[in-house]
């Protein structure tokens, strides 16, 4: 298995989105197929998950939205941002533009600054066009299973092979890559946040935040997203040059 993975595996990296000799971010716009599936997605999560009518929470999010988009220059985005009542600390974003925030994040971006940390965070992810990349390696990492199980040979073995090189698939290339675009979407909203006027260090006190009111749980390495101490180290790391582009 983990002889054949990679060999599939590595023709889906995609080049950084952050160019550090240049300090230019690389935006890469989603196929208009996967921005009507965004649209469509976000349209059907809207309809089930209750919209929040709290104002003053309304206000902050598109306060910051609003200072942030004018910065952000992705051809063909129809930016759309949203308040949802969930208490969860969580925020997600979809290929096209759509970003939806939780009430229960307002809590922990305890300013302006804190809340563009994360409202920047999921722009970027979709600058970088992370849901086509990640499309791609999943269909790879299947791939990648299917033909192992197949190379082992037996209908039976190649089914019980193949499930195991899918979850081992998952876990050697899949989570890692994951992780990787967080961290990606991490310093590239810090550069939008500085080219907006936000102190990026406000990123930093986010996680801190964050990883105080989250629990011990799972490990990074079996986790989608970095542990917040990860994203704290790899901030501050990062931090000189997200603060040469402030404006």
């Amino acid at each position: 298995m983990t002889l054949l993975l990679p060999v599939v595996a590595i023709g889906c990296a995609a080049p950084a989105a952050y160019q550090a000799g240049s300090g230019q971010v690389v935006v890469r716009p989603a196929s208009p197929t996967l921005k009507s599936q965004g649209a469509a997605a976000f349209a059907q999560y809207k309809r089930k998950v209750p919209i929040s009518r709290n104002a003053s929470a309304r206000a902050r999010v598109f306060r910051v939205a609003n200072r942030l988009r004018p910065i952000v220059n992705l051809p063909g985005a129809s930016w759309e941002f949203e308040v949802f009542e969930d208490k969860s600390a969580n925020a997600f974003a979809l290929p096209g533009g759509k970003v939806g925030i939780n009430t229960g994040l307002l809590k922990i971006a305890a300013t302006d600054a804190q809340l563009a940390a994360v409202v920047a965070h999921e722009m970027a992810h979709v600058t970088s066009n992370h849901a086509e990349s990640r499309v791609q390696r999943n269909q790879t990492i299947s791939i990648g299973s299917a033909v192992l199980g197949a190379v082992l040979g037996g209908e039976e073995n190649s089914r019980q092979v193949g499930q195991l090189a899918q979850q081992g698939g998952t876990l050697l290339f899949g989570l890692p890559f994951s992780r990787g675009q967080e961290l990606e979407a991490d310093r590239i909203g810090t550069i939008f946040m500085a080219r907006a006027g936000y102190d990026p260090e406000a990123a930093i006190t986010l996680w801190q935040r964050m990883g105080a009111s989250e629990p011990s749980g799972t490990p990074e390495f079996l986790s989608t997203h970095p542990v917040s101490s990860t994203r704290i180290q790899r901030l501050r790391e990062f931090l000189p040059q997200a603060q040469a582009q402030r404006r």
